[in-house]
């Protein structure tokens, strides 16, 4: 793949798009958790907080996996992805940050 290589066609790999679907999963669990029982604390930390640490912690990995083979193959598409993938990171991150959680 050269340096010019099309956004469209780097997405298609799944070190690029994998990080942003587990972001936007780990906020729809945020988001039906709101919808469902509102932003009261609970004593313990349920099954959607655990899920989304594991959603937001596994997606760590296969970023960096990204970043090591195909950044350095197509560097305009690639950091663009990164940027996409850091956008969904802190879309997700933003709700608990706001709620406080």
């Amino acid at each position: 793949m050269d340096s010019n290589a099309s956004m469209s066609g780097t997405l298609k790999h799944p070190s690029a798009f994998l990080p942003i679907a587990m972001s936007l999963a780990a906020l729809a669990v945020v988001l039906g958790r709101l919808a469902m029982f509102g932003s009261a604390r609970e004593a313990d930390e349920g099954a959607a907080a655990h899920l989304w640490q594991l959603l937001m912690a596994g997606q760590v990995p296969v970023l960096a996996f990204f970043v090591v083979r195909r950044l350095p193959r197509a560097p305009r598409s690639g950091f663009a992805v990164v940027m996409m993938q850091v956008a969904a990171a802190l879309a997700a991150l933003a709700p608990v940050y706001l709620m406080r959680w």
